[in-house]
């Protein structure tokens, strides 16, 4: 089904009616097509933002459409169900949790909320941008701090700069745009020290995609009333990128100068999607299972054709091109595939999304065209 028309309400049409399904050579069942809502494969696939290929699920697509009759109200009074569900699954009060237009508004209020006037944040080197460049135009400075030989955040480092002029430490983890994962012992004992002496920021929205047994998220410090806040998204797994809902958990004191900063809050369709997301553990299920057979296919052509590339946490993964980043942008734009933009100062790395099988299939066929 193309997504541009499944918004299209009709009186007197059920909703089993409403969801057609997509024109898409895959290895998927007709009960998945239905269930799981793959892309059309277009003439140019973009794999280039991180992306879910799949989704909304039909449980969630009918959750949204049976919103549509509550647009014309404002999204605050439907937001505390939402707030409960993620409360109780993150093992906090609701006064901890804050709810967002997307993860990156998050990430844009906690910047500006500490350093505007002044002020350091201290990030690592190449990680996700957004609250660095927006927090530098209300008068923050970035000191940068280059991942180590593993492309792992050098955190010993970090920890030195830390001085009474940062207000902030930036982790993503597992790392935008490297795939990358601290160590689980190292990255406790970093936030646990950093933290009392300025306040840390774990973005963790690629958490779900994450392998390793038993791996702690940062929330187990904020529990402990610690100055850390997390970040979370239904943009990945979840496969709702595009209805721009996220949400940071703190201790009380911060999540309340944080929730003074929202802007865009998010909307009554995106709440009741993402209510629906979490109940629906078939789809996230799938949504992990697609993204691991997609890139076991492409580590596959990069073993095959001597790559190399980092072990990756996320969906998407991070492999050595050899050549400039933005040729190769240029010439697998020929071959039907967008892939990642520049991360200076690796610019003969490339960062590349997995996608649908058949997406994937593609982006094989022209890498091994281009760099075979």
């Amino acid at each position: 089904m193309n997504r541009r028309n499944w918004l299209q309400k009709t009186t007197g049409v059920g909703i089993a009616s409403l969801i057609a399904t997509p024109t898409i050579a895959t290895t998927l069942t007709q009960e998945e097509i239905t269930k799981f809502n793959p892309r059309a494969l277009e003439d140019v696939v973009r794999l280039s933002s991180n992306e879910n290929p799949y989704g909304p699920s039909k449980v969630v697509r009918e959750a949204m459409i049976a919103a549509f009759d509550n647009s014309c109200r404002y999204p605050y009074s439907y937001a505390d169900e939402l707030i409960a569900m993620i409360a109780e699954k993150e093992g906090v009060g609701q006064n901890h949790i804050v709810l967002v237009g997307g993860s990156t508004e998050g990430l844009k209020i906690t910047g500006i909320t500490f350093t505007e006037g002044g002020g350091e944040i201290i990030a690592g080197r190449p990680t996700f941008l957004s609250m660095m460049t927006y927090a530098k135009q209300w008068g923050a400075e970035v000191n940068w701090v280059d991942v180590d030989e593993n492309q792992v955040y050098d955190v010993n480092e970090i920890e030195k700069r830390i001085s009474n002029k940062t207000k902030l430490v930036f982790l993503c983890n597992p790392n935008n745009p490297t795939s990358t994962l601290l160590p689980a012992e190292q990255l406790v004992d970093f936030c646990s020290t950093a933290a009392k002496k300025t306040v840390v920021f774990s973005d963790e929205a690629y958490y779900d995609y994450i392998t390793e047994p038993n791996y702690p998220s940062m929330v187990d410090l904020v529990k402990k009333g610690e100055d850390v806040i997390v970040s979370r998204t239904f943009s990945k797994v979840y496969g709702l990128a595009g209805l721009r809902i996220g949400y940071l958990i703190a201790k009380p004191s911060i999540a309340n100068k944080l929730k003074s900063r929202v802007v865009a809050f998010t909307n009554v369709v995106a709440i009741k999607a993402a209510v629906a997301a979490m109940k629906d553990d078939e789809f996230y299920q799938f949504s992990l299972e697609k993204t691991n057979e997609g890139k076991k296919l492409m580590t596959e052509t990069f073993d095959d054709m001597g790559l190399e590339y980092l072990p990756s946490h996320t969906n998407f993964l991070f492999f050595k091109t050899g050549m400039e980043i933005s040729k190769f942008q240029e010439k697998m734009r020929a071959h039907g595939v967008n892939v990642g933009r520049p991360f200076p100062p690796f610019r003969n790395w490339c960062r590349i999304s997995t996608g649908t099988i058949p997406e994937v299939e593609r982006f094989n066929a022209g890498v091994r065209s281009v760099l075979g």
